[in-house]
């Protein structure tokens, strides 16, 4: 017989159920067993001088041991979970379960120890759910919009970007470095013709960071366009893009959210609220009595974000605000520049940055100079090849895909949200 989910079980049908024991309570007379599976889970009541068969078979069996049921679904009045009840005839044991080594109680370190143990949670299962849904919604949305999904290569043959916070690997004869970012092949996408390019994949920094929001692996969710008029189309369309990432997470799973989390899940309006860096300053310093580091003027710390984004929902009701008008000694040298302002912007939502995006230099001849501006000529001559071939004005944005999950979930860190954390001391399992 084939396998039913326990989600689709019918009435007094003949069904085989498959999944984890999340309890056993063996009684006098009974064995309770709450079987899960990721539809759903059931309580299966054993009767101990009818089945004896049975109740031998689950002898010294413990809890997440994985089991097989072959039997019946019936209602019934005296079962708490959801009225119904699983009767078997046969029972086989899948694998056993010694006891557990962590609860739920362990700390996140020795957790992490045993993150696929820490994973069966009903609390992280509907995590990774979330996250998931949140990626569909997105990625489904750059289709409608006529945007192509590519893959650019992890292993590059100069370092990327700022030519540090890279890791080094060795290539064959030579070295290799893992990717910060698709940054410069998705622009190589853009001058290929492709005009509209989105990727999903992994990014590498190493940064010796131990903060709550920083990973030396993540997730990155990037896409660039073209034939822009202004960084605003930008902003424009990166609204469009949470907005219908939250909406589908909001249909799915709002609610379940709601009752293991206690987070809304909030459907922002368009427009976001705007506001220049400057303008800024001022406002946390009349409200907040804050003032900007020294070392930080022309960008943004930690500290700023949070009160940003409590200055955004006093001022404007919104989770959301852009930010713009950075300082170029803050900003990549490819970002386009107006009045020697990069036309560029962050992304803050509930108190954190989740993007930095721009309109790009398409120009080759600007953009070398601003490259050599920043002492990376060499480094860089690769991706400047790019630009002698003719390429559109473009802009593009990118959103790590573990600290949206975080901050939508209330988690106090990437280490809580990630499938698999990796820091500067953690590197297993």
């Amino acid at each position: 017989m084939k396998r039913t989910l326990i989600g689709d079980l019918k009435e007094d049908k003949d069904a085989r159920i498959s999944g984890w024991a999340q309890s056993i309570r063996n009684t006098k007379y009974m064995i309770f067993v709450i079987l899960k599976d990721r539809s759903g889970k059931i309580q299966v009541s054993i009767d101990k001088n009818e089945q004896s068969e049975l109740a031998q078979a689950l002898e010294g069996v413990l809890s997440n041991s994985i089991l097989s049921f072959t039997g019946k679904m019936v209602k019934s009045e005296y079962v708490k979970n959801g009225g119904k009840e699983f009767l078997p005839t046969e029972v086989e044991v899948l694998s056993k379960s010694d006891a557990l080594p962590i609860d739920e109680t362990a700390n996140i370190d020795t957790r992490m120890d045993y993150r696929w143990i820490d994973l069966r949670s009903e609390k992280n299962n509907l995590m990774l759910h979330v996250q998931s849904a949140f990626v569909e919604g997105m990625r489904a949305f750059l289709i409608r919009e006529d945007f192509t999904e590519i893959h650019t290569p992890k292993l590059i043959g100069a370092a990327s970007e700022s030519g540090s916070d890279v890791f080094e690997v060795k290539y064959f004869d030579r070295k290799a470095y893992l990717a910060q970012s698709p940054q410069f092949y998705k622009q190589m996408a853009i001058a290929s013709g492709l005009e509209r390019v989105f990727e999903i994949a992994p990014a590498f920094r190493a940064e010796n960071s131990n903060t709550n929001r920083h990973a030396t692996e993540f997730t990155s969710f990037d896409l660039e366009f073209a034939y822009i008029d202004s960084y605003e189309d930008v902003m424009d369309l990166e609204e469009d893009l949470l907005i219908a990432g939250l909406t589908h997470v909001k249909d799915l799973y709002g609610e379940k959210i709601k009752e293991l989390f206690d987070m809304d899940v909030v459907i922002p309006k368009k427009p976001f609220p705007r506001i220049k860096l400057q303008d800024l300053y001022q406002e946390l310093h009349t409200r907040y009595g804050y003032e900007i580091p020294e070392h930080d003027i022309g960008d943004m710390n930690s500290e700023a974000e949070k009160l940003t984004g409590r200055y955004a929902m006093e001022e404007y009701g919104s989770e959301f605000i852009f930010v713009t008008g950075f300082a170029k000694a803050k900003r990549a040298f490819y970002h386009m520049r107006k009045n020697d302002i990069p036309e560029g912007f962050d992304l803050i939502w509930r108190g954190t940055e989740i993007t930095t995006g721009a309109q790009r230099e398409h120009r080759y001849e600007v953009l070398k100079s601003q490259a050599e501006e920043k002492g990376l000529g060499v480094d860089v001559a690769f991706y400047l090849e790019f630009f002698k071939y003719g390429c559109p004005p473009h802009g593009g944005f990118a959103i790590g895909v573990d600290r949206l999950t975080m901050l939508l979930l209330g988690l106090p860190s990437l280490k809580e949200e990630m499938f698999l954390f990796r820091g500067p001391s953690r590197l297993t399992p």
